[in-house]
């Protein structure tokens, strides 16, 4: 934990689990005060009916030595972002960071339908779940962001726009909706420029989410004993590497130079040096390359 974000303030669009969670608690262990948002609360479960709540994420923000401050909000819904954006404006006069990680469509995308085959309203609701809710909070937060130089916009895909460019991903909403958040970086990056703010598109590799760890029946703490099943697994990360990689953009002084550019949290960690919580820097997307794709044994050897 060190104050390198002290007296700055965070907007954290999609905090209540995986990256999102993450992303605020290590912007907290730099001493910033994180806006937490998400749908479930203690109260009330959004349609994704996990467990996790933003009230915990709050609790962990805490726990590292940050400010935190929770608030429930559905990102579909452009009056509650804007009381949100309101509030903060009103309270810290000020955004020094917003981090679109919203997403939550992991129960409605499909590996193995073709685009006429698939539920439309189902495949738009992706979209809407993954591209207008970045739009929605990004329209209303960055009048707020702009008033000083120096800010910086982060939208959470999958995927660098190298490696989405050239290859499909899942199906035809889940491509979309993830190529869609790079091109929203670009364009965010070239509108942010003359006010000296800066937009990036950032991407985890392999990570272990709640959801992720379900699935294959383990924890964080026992993730290794998933490789035996899936040999790849190796190369996973867990979500406070991207969480550090988000930290790293937000403490960094030069960060115009990634302006409107897809990074990695692999990349980010070469160039910064911070690690994973085993102090090791996986590269998920070098390895998907040149081991994974063309179908190589696993071997993480270099990698991490």
């Amino acid at each position: 934990m060190n104050d390198t974000l002290a007296g700055k303030i965070a907007l954290v669009a999609g905090a209540t689990r995986s990256a999102g969670r993450q992303v605020a608690v290590q912007l907290g262990a730099q001493r910033a005060t994180v806006y937490l948002t998400g749908r479930s609360t203690g109260m009330h479960r959004s349609e994704m009916d996990r467990p996790e709540t933003i009230e915990e994420t709050a609790e962990l923000v805490r726990a590292a030595g940050g400010t935190a401050i929770p608030v429930q909000v559905d990102h579909l819904v452009p009056e509650q972002v804007e009381r949100l954006v309101q509030r903060i404006d009103a309270e810290q006069g000020r955004l020094d960071v917003l981090v679109n990680a919203i997403w939550g469509a992991e129960k409605l995308f499909s590996w193995d339908k073709k685009l006429w085959e698939d539920d439309l309203e189902t495949g738009l609701r992706i979209l809407r779940l993954a591209v207008d809710t970045h739009i929605i909070t990004s329209h209303h937060a960055l009048p707020l962001l702009i008033r000083q130089p120096g800010g910086l916009v982060v939208g959470m895909t999958d995927g660098t726009e190298e490696y989405n460019r050239a290859n499909y991903r899942v199906g035809f909403y889940y491509d979309l909706a993830k190529m869609s958040v790079l091109r929203m970086a670009f364009a965010q990056g070239k509108e942010l420029a003359p006010y000296g703010a800066t937009a990036v598109a950032l991407t985890p590799g392999w990570m272990r989410s709640e959801i992720m760890l379900e699935n294959y029946g383990v924890t964080e703490a026992t993730w290794r004993d998933a490789v035996a099943a899936q040999p790849h697994f190796a190369i996973s990360e867990s979500p406070a590497y991207t969480g550090r990689a988000v930290a790293a953009l937000a403490a960094d002084p030069q960060v115009a130079r990634w302006n409107g550019q897809s990074v990695s949290s692999g990349q980010l960690a070469r160039e910064y040096g911070f690690t994973d919580l085993d102090g090791s820097r996986p590269d998920c997307w070098r390895y998907l390359v040149e081991v994974q794709d063309p179908g190589k044994p696993a071997d993480v050897t270099g990698y991490r």
